[in-house]
């Protein structure tokens, strides 16, 4: 198989939560620790910082994988879902993964796949791990895909663990509570390794601080103890709490293990993360005039501080290229969304993506106007053609809104 087979094969024929949700989400880490030791548990060969998170959490890794290469580490990177390609996932200092290690691990391990019939995330995972320790990383950014707990990335023992923040969103599989959804993500604190909160919140800070005192593993909310500022070229407002996220766990790494990061480290790492990771889609500026703003922001905590931002810029007329999957909960965001805009309604080329005719409705009927459209690509250049240069677009709503068109 060439790449493009492999990857088709890795998409098609088994199941993954981007694709298909809930049917491809496993209750158990069995398949994860049989790959692993089949691949002689390469997750133990690499130093590494596990980061969980409602939202932020991609930022967030990105930023300490930004700080650490300034630093001059060999920093691998892995984060999920990718926007374009699926090489995305899988980084060492900046650099996708070749296309040869992707092919070359699918081939030597694909009879292992098929026989205990491992799914899309649980493959990827083995992928990443296995890369990291073949290319000797100094440390790793291993960014949880759903969940904590039960995530297949939840087999590693980090340096320091990482917890964003916590919000309603996958209630069907972490629970309908923040203190459940709480208490899954806080699945990744190990037994002595400190754990690093960003933000701290009446409602979880008591889960956190008690499966923490359990594990003998010191805690630390950055929200309450980072109170310098600092730059990034992630310019979304919402940046500025990963940043005390990021710089907090920074603070414990260098505290707990021999890794050395100076100030001028953190200031440039902050303000090469765009080159240093080639992150995308968080508040980015496509082009001006009009001005076109992409963000992968999806659910209601997310969505609430992009909005607040959007409300800021000049505009005569703000267009809104807008998609959601189907397990979305509309209600939720609906009132965070300007009236006063032009929609252009879409489906994402996804399996899970929301039938645009259906998410038309639900708006229309909640007072907003617009139109649907068969693509996404269709929706964006209507609306790039009917905007005047001093007029917004912004596109989201969806991941995978934004991937197509990056």
């Amino acid at each position: 198989m060439n790449y493009n087979d492999t990857v088709n094969w890795m998409f098609k024929q088994l199941p993954m939560y981007q694709n298909q949700g809930k049917s491809a989400y496993k209750v158990d880490l069995s398949n994860i620790k049989r790959l692993s030791n089949h691949l002689n548990n390469p997750h133990l060969k690499f130093k590494s910082i596990h980061v969980a998170g409602t939202n932020g959490k991609g930022s967030t890794s990105h930023m300490l994988a930004s700080i650490l290469q300034e630093a001059g580490y060999k920093v691998g990177l892995y984060t999920s879902p990718h926007l374009r390609d699926f090489r995305e996932r899988i980084k060492i200092n900046g650099n996708d993964v070749s296309k040869q290690f992707v092919i070359g691990f699918v081939k030597r391990n694909f009879n292992f796949f098929q026989n205990n019939s491992l799914s899309f995330f649980e493959m990827t995972v083995g992928m990443a791990f296995d890369y990291f320790a073949q290319k000797k990383v100094d440390i790793a950014i291993v960014e949880v895909g759903l969940g904590g707990r039960l995530d297949s990335t939840n087999i590693i023992t980090p340096e320091v663990s990482v917890i964003t923040n916590i919000g309603f969103d996958h209630v069907t599989f972490l629970g309908d509570t923040y203190q459940k959804i709480a208490t899954e993500k806080a699945g990744i604190i190990k037994q002595d390794v400190p754990v690093v909160i960003g933000e701290t919140h009446e409602k979880t800070k008591d889960v956190f601080n008690d499966i923490a005192k359990q594990n003998e593993s010191s805690i630390y909310f950055a929200d309450q103890l980072v109170d310098k500022t600092y730059s990034s070229d992630l310019k979304g407002s919402y940046q500025s709490r990963n940043i005390k996220t990021a710089l907090q766990a920074i603070h414990v790494l260098m505290q707990t293990t021999n890794f050395k990061v100076s100030e001028a480290h953190i200031k440039k790492g902050l303000n090469h993360v765009v080159f240093n990771t080639g992150l995308k889609g968080r508040w980015q500026i496509l082009q001006e005039k009009p001005k076109v703003i992409c963000d992968t922001a999806h659910n209601k905590e997310g969505l609430s501080y992009v909005m607040n931002q959007l409300q800021k810029e000049y505009f005569k007329t703000l267009h809104f290229v807008f998609g959601v999957v189907k397990d979305k909960d509309l209600d939720a965001i609906l009132p965070l969304l300007p009236k006063q805009a032009v929609y252009y309604f879409c489906k994402p080329n996804v399996a899970r993506g929301l039938d645009v005719e259906t998410l038309k409705s639900v708006f229309i009927k909640n007072g907003f106007s617009g139109h649907a459209y068969q693509s996404v690509n269709e929706a964006f250049d209507t609306a790039k053609s009917n905007a005047s240069k001093d007029d917004v677009i912004y596109v989201g709503g969806s991941t995978f809104v934004v991937a197509e068109i990056i």
